[in-house]
């Protein structure tokens, strides 16, 4: 009546997450390869792209 539809999803979907796109993004696209060089030098590159993101950082599906 109300026109919803009900399906159930797999256990684990990350291509339905955005969370997971998102990390995918970072970790494979935009992170350079010396941001693993530390901790600090991860968490440092990880906050620039979150702070950036938008901007400079875009993901574009089409």
């Amino acid at each position: 009546e109300r026109g919803l539809t009900i399906f159930e999803l797999p256990t684990y979907s990350p291509e339905l997450n955005l969370i997971e796109i998102l990390w995918r993004f970072i970790k494979y696209q935009w992170l350079e390869i010396n941001a693993y060089s530390s901790w600090q030098s991860l968490v440092s590159s990880v906050e620039i792209i979150l702070k950036k993101f938008g901007d400079n950082y875009v993901i574009n599906f089409a």
